[in-house]
């Protein structure tokens, strides 16, 4: 007997997402050198590249072609609605300074969201020749493989990535958090790339992340990957990821860190 899948099944957006990341990625990779700032956006230091519109271009064109009804917000092109129940979350070069400045620690991240729900995603670094992928409940896979996180260290033996945000103030009561931090871990990492840190825990890169002034495009894809290989992804004091802060760990660790940044203002300005 024959089965009818559902317009949403999650497997399907996934490889959706798969083919789509791959062919971003090969755009942004070939158009990487020689790259100019085209426009900046909060702040002068955040900035956008002729790339990263062309490239989110290329992402919203493939993905209604081949599902017209679905919505999609972009960081770049804002938002487009939809009427099927699925919205994908896309970032079309997230690390774009790193990018700009011929770093490889950048990546094409889509997420599939289903009611609110990210449910399938993609994170291609091309430069690295990686591609993650994750399925709500079916798990993570990087290069086709499955993917788990290591087990939790201590807090005192982790080694914690982060990042800062655009205007100075954020910055200024970032660094103060993280005087107070670094005496109490391993070591501490800056990226410049929330897909690439977080897909990076997937694979032991880190043990722990935090940031504050991600936007869902920055972590829903990553986020995602991370969740199905193990970890915990949420924000300060056990809530949810958001704006305000993203912690991502394995448990137990997440705690630790959570404790720690909590009474710091770590979700704050200052």
């Amino acid at each position: 007997m024959s089965t009818i899948q559902s317009p949403h099944d999650p497997e399907k957006l996934r490889d959706l997402a798969v083919a789509v990341a791959a062919e971003a990625g090969e755009l942004a990779a070939k158009g990487q050198e020689g790259i100019t700032v085209l426009d900046t956006k909060s702040s002068p230091t955040d900035v956008v590249t002729e790339m990263d519109r062309a490239t989110e271009d290329l992402i919203r064109d493939r993905l209604l072609a081949a599902r017209p009804h679905d919505a999609v917000l972009g960081e770049e092109g804002g938002g487009i609605e939809g009427s099927s129940g699925v919205r994908w979350v896309v970032d079309p070069i997230d690390g774009t300074v790193n990018y700009l400045y011929g770093s490889p620690d950048w990546g094409v991240a889509v997420g599939a969201e289903v009611d609110g729900q990210v449910v399938a995603a993609a994170v291609h670094l091309p430069v690295h020749g990686q591609m993650f992928e994750a399925v709500l409940g079916g798990g993570a896979r990087l290069g086709g493989r499955a993917l788990r996180a290591p087990e939790a260290v201590p807090l005192d033996r982790a080694l914690v990535a982060t990042g800062f945000g655009y205007f100075p103030q954020r910055r200024l009561q970032q660094a103060k958090v993280l005087t107070e931090v670094i005496p109490l871990v391993r070591d501490i990492r800056r990226g410049g790339s929330a897909a690439v840190d977080i897909t990076g825990m997937a694979t032991g890169r880190y043990n722990a992340y935090y940031e504050r002034g991600l936007h869902l495009w920055d972590w829903a894809a990553p986020g995602l990957v991370a969740s199905e290989a193990g970890l915990r992804v949420g924000g300060l004091r056990a809530g949810p990821p958001s704006n305000d802060l993203v912690i991502v760990a394995r448990p137990g660790l997440y705690e630790e860190l959570d404790a720690l940044l909590a009474p710091l203002g770590a979700d704050t300005d200052g």
